[in-house]
């Protein structure tokens, strides 16, 4: 029965209403797999970063600072970097494409741009349709080619998979690698918390090996079989290899030899490797070498078949590099060495996604396959990535330098990626104030940075450390170095108040 109450439909339930009502959901009652999942990079520094963000918003002078800086995640166009002209024109005629109908939009753009957008929306169809679990096939192809030619030997499009960023494919291989906490995966320390937030949520064991900070973060591969060795002893599998190069948060860039090395011990244990090279374009110092071509020529070299069976899965991402692009969430994973079984399966995760965002996989074809000399788009886009790559190094070098200059720090110079993770050495009085406030050492000093002058970064113990260690983890991709000079003279300060 129905009546009407001022225009509004009041129902009778049939129901006596005598019942108590049932209590709603607390964090208790759920998955605690998910409760056990962190995630430092956006943990409690970046939430209390918004929450200033908002009071400063509210109220300027209640703050001693006039902005927040977000160091804390390598988040390029939060920062002011401003997107390349050449990715957002073809991205404005693919989500359009009738503006390639207009003489004066058409005269406008570069002739070999225009030329790009009608050729991939001639494959691609339309982006707001669903593509192929797997990705579009052109724009696979595209990305087959770009890795043979950075490799020097050949890549199918049939081993690509086009991702939502690089955090996708890692949540593929995690689900489907995950057996439960007989199931190991051996991870950087320090690492990033993607990764052992993906192992919480499946209820699986991570296998920390420690890299070598006073060695450029170097790893040491006998460690890496000991560890295998040990954890089997305890009843834990080991089946997953994780190597993130350059490394996230250490900017380190692994060696050819030291890849090498790393493969035998993963082709004689059958481990997976999964390979995260998303800071690849991000080199400031020595040379990137993909896994993938050190184990080319290590099957090319070795006609044993030792390295035959090696299962490998390489990540890229339009996050990083000169592009980032990270809200468009667009990357890839090539495979290596799975049998059509185990691709199969990966398959069928892709398509419980119905398939990554197609303006995301239109951009990966724009990342790595972009304008050539001669051109006409050529010339402002190498405009564009040559002052963003050098605006980079010059940031990394100042703020290497600056930490370098102050009491109780020390750090190792960057080779690649967007990070320093320099290493602090802190007072009893710190351990003591941290500890009221039910924080780590390393945390206390992120927060008092962050309340001081703005600058949002995360606590090395966030990442994994050594035990006994303190570090931190910043980017440099905030535009100037005024915010480094606050924080030079917030660390001084900070100094002599915690003696």
């Amino acid at each position: 029965m129905t009546c009407v109450l001022s225009g509004k439909p009041v129902f009778k339930t049939q129901i006596q209403n005598s019942f108590v009502p049932a209590s709603r959901l607390v964090d208790s009652d759920l998955n605690p797999n998910a409760l056990n999942a962190k995630y430092a990079v956006r943990g409690r520094i970046p939430i209390r970063a918004e929450e200033l963000r908002a009071q400063l918003a509210q109220d300027p002078s209640s703050v001693p600072f006039d902005k927040i800086i977000n160091a804390n995640i390598g988040n390029p166009q939060q920062l002011d970097q401003k997107p390349l002209t050449f990715y957002r024109q073809v991205l404005s005629l693919l989500e359009y494409p009738e503006l390639m109908d207009n003489k004066a939009v058409v005269d406008t753009f570069p002739k070999d741009l225009v030329e790009r957008a009608k050729k991939m929306l001639e494959s691609i169809g339309s982006v707001g349709a669903y593509s192929h679990s797997q990705g579009v096939p052109y724009l696979r192809e595209s990305v087959a080619n770009f890795i043979s030619k950075r490799d020097g030997y050949k890549s199918s499009p049939d081993d690509i998979f086009l991702t939502a960023g690089a955090s996708s494919a890692v949540s593929y291989l995690l689900n489907l690698l995950s057996l439960g906490p007989q199931t190991g995966f051996l991870i950087p320390i320090p690492q990033y918390p993607l990764y052992t937030a993906s192992l919480a949520l499946n209820n699986s064991t991570a296998l920390p090996y420690f890299l070598n900070e006073s060695d450029d973060w170097s790893i040491d591969a006998s460690s890496i079989a000991k560890i295998v060795q040990d954890a089997k002893a305890q009843g834990v599998e080991a089946r997953c290899l994780v190597l993130i190069n350059p490394g996230n948060p250490t900017g380190a860039i692994l060696k050819p030899e030291t890849i090498a090395d790393l493969l035998a011990v993963a082709a004689e244990h059958g481990l997976v490797v999964i390979a995260d090279e998303v800071y690849q374009e991000n080199v400031f110092k020595g040379e990137f070498v993909s896994v993938k071509k050190v184990l080319s020529q290590l099957k090319e070299l070795d006609r044993s078949g030792k390295f035959d069976k090696v299962q490998l899965a390489s990540l890229h991402s339009t996050s990083k590099g000169v592009s980032g692009e990270c809200g468009q969430r667009g990357g890839y994973m090539e495979l290596v060495g799975f049998e059509e079984s185990v691709r199969a399966q990966l398959l069928k995760l892709a398509s419980i996604s119905l398939c990554p965002p197609v303006a995301g996989q239109a951009l990966v074809e724009l990342m790595i396959n972009p304008p050539t000399e001669g051109q006409e788009s050529y010339e402002l886009y190498k405009k564009e990535t040559q002052a963003i790559s050098d605006a980079l190094r010059e940031r990394s070098s100042k703020l290497y330098e600056a930490f370098n200059t102050m009491e109780g720090v020390s750090c190792q110079q960057p080779e690649g990626a967007m990070y320093l993770f320099p290493s602090l050495t802190l007072s009893e009085k710190v351990y003591a104030e941290a500890a009221k406030l039910g924080m780590e050492p390393d945390e206390y000093y992120c927060a008092q940075l962050l309340e001081n002058t703005g600058i949002c970064t995360v606590p090395g113990s966030g990442f994994g450390q050594v035990e006994g260690t303190w570090h931190i983890r910043t980017t440099f991709l905030a535009p100037g170095t005024a915010w480094i000079e606050d924080w030079k003279t917030f660390h001084e300060k900070f100094v002599k108040q915690h003696k």
